[in-house]
């Protein structure tokens, strides 16, 4: 049976859903959802997002555009994106009365590999007709397989921390438990980059292995134990390389239909020469898959970013006390349109200085010379562990 799965962000619009500490519920539902479905497309799952844009939908626009989609058919899986609010601490995921809890219980171990505490997986009856679930989404898409997922309470500090910095690892855990239930060969993201746990393996072999610390490898998973389980997924903590002169970032791009020589290099703000020099290129004739290696030059007065997976302008904005016009502005775009691997010059600020890390150096000293956090650096730096390159280059809250 092939499998088709449609994913909801919850709220959206005008509607904001639940809100507290930094975190907006129709945000990060829909970077959660937009991942999930990049990832099942990357599995060959067919799927489709019922909302995606920040657009206003009722419950009852949400199961019309599913049925009008896919229908009622029990090969449909419907994942509801939500956050939750009351002040508890850990994720829950609801399912119907008419399913078994194969994959609810997947979904579950998968979160709690990931490292986010889950309160329970359950099923939940109307009050008012028993035979009924409670969840009007889930009683409202009959035989389908309808999983609601609340990833954390948005007013505990624990969980809205552990939903910015992880939200991609959270809705990994989602398309792991999909692909399994579905019979899908699952490939986690740049396998160069992970590791399966297999069986007699242990935390201290995996990290001798790859010539890491026990410590490293715990704190990159947010594992609070040395506990593994058969096929859990770990991520391998990666160092950046010390670039030739400090100065130059290297970015390295695949070839996609369509590209050209000229759309990278506008894309990258770099001329066409400094990439054919760059790759050794004889022509401007490119290939689909080819890896080029992008020569990356930022004035070291200015701050540029790396778009990634789940970004959006409007997140860049407030995590740099910017605007969405601003950047916008400093970068010609005439869209709100990103692209992974994109770089964007960040409009100056007085609120940042760029550090340029020297031998001797760690992010405690650092954060002890400019009167900050070693917390607010990694946060402001997407930092997953303590460890500094020679030549990395930092922005410190001024």
């Amino acid at each position: 049976m092939a499998y088709k799965v449609a994913i909801d962000a919850n709220a959206g619009g005008t509607n904001n859903g639940n809100s507290a500490n930094d975190i907006i519920e129709k945000d990060y539902t829909l970077l959660i959802s937009k991942y999930i479905s990049e990832r099942l497309n990357d599995l060959g799952i067919e799927n489709f997002l019922v909302r995606d844009s920040d657009v206003t939908l009722s419950d009852e626009q949400r199961v019309n555009l599913i049925k009008n989609k896919y229908g009622n058919g029990n090969n449909i899986i419907v994942i509801s994106n939500r956050l939750n609010k009351g002040g508890l601490n850990g994720a829950e995921v609801m399912y119907p009365l008419r399913n078994n809890d194969k994959l609810a219980s997947s979904i579950t171990s998968n979160l709690e590999n990931s490292g986010q505490t889950v309160l329970k997986y359950y099923q939940l009856r109307n009050s008012s007709d028993t035979s009924l679930d409670d969840d009007y989404l889930i009683r409202n898409t009959p035989n389908n397989q309808t999983i609601v997922i609340n990833y954390g309470y948005v007013d505990n500090a624990s969980d809205a921390n552990f939903l910015k910095n992880n939200y991609e690892n959270l809705g990994e855990a989602v398309v792991k438990a999909i692909a399994d239930y579905a019979g899908v060969t699952y490939t986690p993201v740049d396998m160069e980059n992970y590791y399966i746990v297999k069986k007699g393996d242990s935390l201290w072999a995996i990290a001798s292995k790859y010539g890491i610390s026990v410590d490293e490898l715990k704190a990159v998973n947010n594992l609070k134990s040395d506990n593994l389980s058969v096929g859990q997924l770990l991520k391998l903590p990666t160092k950046s390389e010390d670039n030739n002169d400090g100065n130059t970032d290297e970015v390295i791009y695949t070839v996609q239909k369509g590209d050209s020589l000229w759309a990278i290099a506008s894309k990258y703000n770099v001329s066409v020469d400094d990439i054919k020099k760059a790759n050794n290129l004889s022509s401007n004739l490119l290939s689909i898959g080819q890896k080029l290696t992008i020569p990356v030059i930022p004035n070291m007065n200015q701050i540029t970013y790396t778009v990634k997976k789940g970004d959006s302008l409007w997140l860049i904005a407030n995590k740099y006390d910017t605007t969405v016009e601003q950047i916008k502005s400093t970068n010609n775009l005439s869209s709100n349109l990103l692209s992974i691997g994109q770089v964007l010059v960040i409009p100056s600020s007085s609120n940042f200085i760029t550090y340029v890390v020297k031998k001797g150096d760690s992010l405690w000293l650092i954060a002890n010379k400019y009167n900050t956090t070693v917390n607010q650096i990694k946060k402001l730096n997407n930092l997953s562990s303590d460890l500094l390159s020679i030549g990395q280059k930092l922005l410190i809250p001024a």
